[in-house]
């Protein structure tokens, strides 16, 4: 195995612990305010996970990661440039980098379910996505 790939390995392993422990996405209504917290930590955790796979994509590909402000969203803009991912991807990874930066600054007490629902319900679609986009590089 070489050095991306056990590099990456790990990332992709503890996202599909996450996609695992979960709750549906049917089931968040119904969550108290400390387990939607919790489903809310897996979401930001899943993001974090492919922004750490991007990360050792582009030092292997001796491509510099951005910085400043807004790097997060440099992130994918510059993945798509040098063809990491597609269009596609980058854009529903868009709406869980958006999450996560409003699960950065908010309160626990400001998370509504509704607005969780359709990302638990694509996360398994998005990440099959983005894994197979980035299974050349393993």
């Amino acid at each position: 195995m070489d050095k991306l790939s056990q590099k990456i390995s790990p990332e992709l392993e503890n996202i599909e612990k996450l996609l695992i422990e979960i709750p549906q996405h049917t089931k968040l209504p119904y969550l108290s305010v400390l387990e939607l917290a919790g489903a809310t930590a897996f979401l930001h955790n899943f993001y974090n996970g492919i922004e750490n796979i991007l990360k050792q994509i582009f030092i292997s590909s001796r491509v510099d990661i951005p910085a400043g402000k807004s790097w997060h969203k440099e992130l994918l803009e510059s993945a798509v440039k040098e063809n990491f991912i597609s269009e596609d991807c980058r854009t529903n990874l868009g709406e869980y980098l958006a999450f996560r930066h409003f699960f950065s600054h908010a309160y626990a007490l400001d998370l509504y379910a509704d607005k969780m629902e359709p990302l638990v319900e694509n996360l398994q679609t998005v990440y099959t996505s983005f894994r197979n986009e980035i299974s050349r590089f393993l």
